[in-house]
């Protein structure tokens, strides 16, 4: 996931909770996550500005399933053809709201995920799926790297009584 991928979904849905309905039926229909990145999540996918490599987006029209192959642009790199299309790699969530399953994810192979593959802790990916009262929350880089310091020296003092003993 390129540094801009999370900049893109935040400015696209701060709060997680924009979807768009899909009828599939008279009868049911899907919800999915208004989420801009995911579809094209893959690195291959991404483009350059300068230096920085930039993660690649769909457009609104992604979202649009009445659209027809071929009649728009979907994403930013033009490598997505239909509406709804998940690039290799890709994903979105969906909410089959006939079912009551809850939140799965659809992958680019489209079969759905379950909730063990559910994300990092703090992720949109893994709050999309989980209750907001229950969201933990994540913090920066350095503040996980500062803990996993002090984990690897907790475990080095473990290993090193057990030797002892």
């Amino acid at each position: 996931m390129t540094a801009s991928h999370e900049l893109l979904e935040m400015l696209a849905d701060p709060n997680i909770n924009l979807t768009v309905f899909v009828q599939n039926k008279e009868t049911n229909g899907v919800l999915y996550a208004y989420e801009v990145c995911d579809a094209c999540e893959g690195d291959t996918y991404g483009y350059k500005i300068g230096d920085t490599l930039v993660s690649d987006f769909v457009y609104p029209s992604w979202f649009e399933d009445f659209r027809a192959k071929g009649s728009t642009q979907f994403d930013q790199t033009k490598n997505i053809q239909t509406p709804l299309q998940l690039l290799s790699g890709g994903y979105i969530g969906i909410f089959d709201v006939t079912s009551g399953g809850g939140w799965t994810q659809l992958t680019s192979e489209k079969t759905p995920t379950t909730t063990l593959n559910r994300g990092n802790v703090g992720s949109r990916r893994e709050r999309r799926s989980t209750l907001r009262t229950h969201w933990i929350n994540s913090h920066n880089p350095r503040e996980i790297m500062h803990r996993f310091e002090l984990y690897q020296k907790r475990m080095q003092n473990v290993l090193a009584r057990r030797v002892a003993a």
